[in-house]
């Protein structure tokens, strides 16, 4: 059992001495064996006790605790962590190792988070559900016959099963948002450019973003604080500190909210719904402004979404060959059909889907029909954004059309399983900072879950709003 609110609170109970992090670790192990069955866990590290103590060591030695002291944090398996294994879920990368740290994790790492081990997820973060991972279904612990929701599943799925503190995930087109909904728990899309890419597998590169999940604003935003900031080994990295003020999230300030029509018509589930409606009341009830706004482009989302995406992540996968590292075929005599090979045995059907469509739209003829209006519609997308930003703070909406449903019954359909992104796509291509924020259960108990969207680098909004519901 955790004796803990959040990770402040733990820091001070180690350094206290009323809780002993090696017991605390051991307790997140024993967990993590126990739940064996969820297959959040791809790979769990085996030193992270001898790292505990080494941690003591530090402080007994007199040197300053870092502001994540003692926290156990677990990763998506498309981030490098050095002495781990990445497969991004796929056959292709099945025991690669990579020889160094991804920005974030030396970051978390410098502030003294422990790292437990590697999460499982869709195949090169691609999918919605968690059931493309060639290293089989992590399952939903609200109801282990419901999917957690992906990418990050793995992610979302242990922090809800309490299996580490916070895990990090990546945000592509919601990977992020999506499975935090479908888990109950907090998930967070920073601003595009916030946190460094360095050492995240490319899916789609102007697209993808790492961020935190957890059972509370408060860690999410601290640990957002922490991996936020300029790195000049990503050029896209923005070179602005402009801080995530997690201290300063209980403020209590009144917002002005709008609420897209175009993301309530047919297709969204009555209850959540209705679970909106009532927290639009509450949020009235508390002296906030909630009016109906227009995102007039938003019909357009997901095909531009997925021109762009498919294209990226063409371009991106095309790295893995079998020449350079991964995974090689041997049976084929010439240089192009191991290539052929390699590529036909290690990717699943799904990416293998999306590298398809990634090269016809950006193959001779098609290239200015789809990708070069895609990138139009991009920027009306952000326009609309930009349009309403000027007279509201926030803007709510739901985080996907449907509960969690059942494994296999979308995995048939991927159109349907694509339209299931419709609220949360939008968020990427106009590179916005957005969270999902667990609003209670369904009739059958499963999660309920809204999100909150605000302007570039105004990520302070979306925790005070998350405390804000917290509080109501």
């Amino acid at each position: 059992m955790l004796l803990y609110s959040s990770l402040s609170h733990k820091r001070e109970l180690i350094l206290s001495g009323k809780l002993d992090l090696l017991q605390n670790v051991k307790f997140f192990l024993e967990n993590i064996e126990k739940n064996k069955n969820l297959n959040s866990f791809l790979f769990v590290n085996s030193r992270i006790l001898e790292e505990a103590q080494q941690l003591l060591e530090k402080v007994n030695s007199g040197l300053k605790p870092g502001s994540l002291f003692g926290a156990v944090i677990a990763v998506k398996d498309v981030i490098s962590v050095e002495g781990m294994p990445m497969t991004c879920g796929s056959k292709i990368l099945e025991n690669f190792h990579p020889i160094y740290d991804a920005t974030v994790i030396k970051k978390l790492r410098d502030e003294d988070a422990l790292i437990i081990g590697k999460l499982n997820c869709d195949e090169f973060a691609m999918g919605s559900s968690n059931e493309n991972s060639a290293y089989g279904n992590v399952l939903n612990p609200v109801d282990q016959s419901r999917v957690p929701g992906g990418s990050s599943g793995g992610s979302a799925a242990a922090v809800a099963a309490g299996l580490c503190d916070v895990a990090l995930g990546s945000d592509t087109g919601g990977s992020i948002r999506q499975p935090a909904a479908f888990c109950g728990v907090y998930g967070i899309k920073p601003t595009y450019s916030r946190v460094s890419r360095y050492g995240l597998t490319a899916f789609a590169s102007s697209f993808d973003s790492i961020g935190p999940l957890a059972k509370n604003p408060e860690d999410c935003a601290l640990v957002l604080d922490v991996i936020s900031g300029y790195d000049a080994r990503d050029s896209t990295s923005t070179n602005s500190e402009i801080p995530v003020k997690s201290e300063k999230i209980c403020d209590n300030s009144k917002f002005r909210i709008g609420i897209p029509k175009e993301y309530f018509g047919d297709g969204l589930n009555s209850e959540i719904r209705e679970s909106i409606k009532i927290l639009v009341k509450k949020l009235k009830d508390a002296g906030n402004s909630v009016d109906e706004v227009s995102l007039p482009n938003t019909h357009l989302t997901i095909a531009a979404y997925y021109v762009l995406t498919t294209a990226e992540a063409a371009s991106n996968l095309s790295r893995y060959d079998g020449v350079r590292y991964g995974k090689r075929s041997h049976e084929e005599t010439s240089l192009g059909s191991m290539y052929a090979g390699t590529r036909s045995k290690g990717f699943g059907k799904e990416v293998k889907r999306r590298i398809m469509l990634g090269n016809y739209v950006l193959s001779g003829g098609y290239y200015d029909a789809y990708f070069n209006k895609a990138q139009k519609v991009r920027r009306l997308i952000k326009s609309d954004f930009s349009l309403v930003f000027k007279d509201y703070d926030l803007i709510l909406t739901p985080v996907t059309p449907e509960l969690p449903f059942k494994f296999g019954e979308m995995s048939d359909d991927p159109l349907s399983m694509y339209l299931g992104d419709i609220y949360t796509t939008s968020v990427n291509l106009a590179g916005l900072p957005a969270i999902s924020i667990p609003a209670g259960e369904s009739k059958d108990g499963l999660p309920l879950a809204v999100q909150f969207i605000a302007p570039e680098f105004e990520e302070n909004k979306l925790f005070r709003i998350a405390d804000m519901l917290q509080q109501l």
